[in-house]
């Protein structure tokens, strides 16, 4: 069990990115040194993380645009190791673990295992958008006492062009617009149950050892 809630643990007031936002605000450049990148046009190194709030914004603000539809959406859920779930979509299709990628102006090619940007290295996004999956299965089902099944979604931000293997049937994915199409979808959970995994999700303490 659970203890009560307290808005300290509650996550349903995560914005969308907010473990980045944190770790900018901590950790990232000072005034000074933003101002002169920009002056310069010289890319900090911190460009990837306000690049991946960015996305994760974007993202986020299409995801709650489902809750008229019946779901309920939690951001930037914290879990052990200093990682988190960028998203997390509960409603009446189902659970999905959403992860975001922001590649502007990049060509994306995703395969079973890996993606390839603009025909770079192979990524694990995709086995890794599994590994989080199941890593919130054994969460809810832990403490929700029924089966929960969780699937995993990739969605990439700002890419001219998004192309998925035929055989990749493990992994959604999507660009943020399409997101959308996980309004229709029903039959998975009750409206009880939603609310029950919800009450759980949202809930810090439950991921503390994720």
């Amino acid at each position: 069990m659970l203890p009560p809630l307290t808005p300290a643990d509650d996550l349903s007031t995560n914005r969308p990115g907010e473990s980045l936002r944190d770790l900018l605000a901590t950790s990232g450049p000072g005034l000074i040194e933003r101002v002169v990148s920009r002056l310069l046009r010289r890319p900090s190194e911190w460009h990837p993380w306000r690049q991946g709030l960015a996305g994760e914004r974007r993202v986020g603000a299409e995801l709650d645009r489902l809750a008229r539809r019946g779901w309920r959406v939690l951001h930037s859920i914290p879990l052990a190791k200093g990682v988190d779930v960028d998203h997390l979509l509960i409603g009446p299709g189902g659970v999905f673990s959403i992860n975001t990628k922001h590649h502007h102006d990049k060509t994306v090619w995703v395969g079973d295992d890996a993606v390839k940007v603009n025909h770079g290295k192979p990524a694990p996004y995709a086995r890794k958008s599994r590994a989080e999956a199941k890593r919130v299965v054994r969460v809810l089902e832990h403490y929700c006492g029924f089966p929960v099944q969780v699937e995993p979604v990739l969605v990439f931000v700002g890419v001219t062009d998004l192309k998925v293997v035929a055989t990749q049937l493990s992994v959604r994915v999507y660009q943020e617009r399409q997101v959308a199409a996980l309004a229709p979808l029903s039959g998975v959970l009750t409206a009880e149950q939603v609310e029950q995994v919800y009450s759980v999700a949202r809930h810090r303490q439950a991921w503390s050892k994720a």
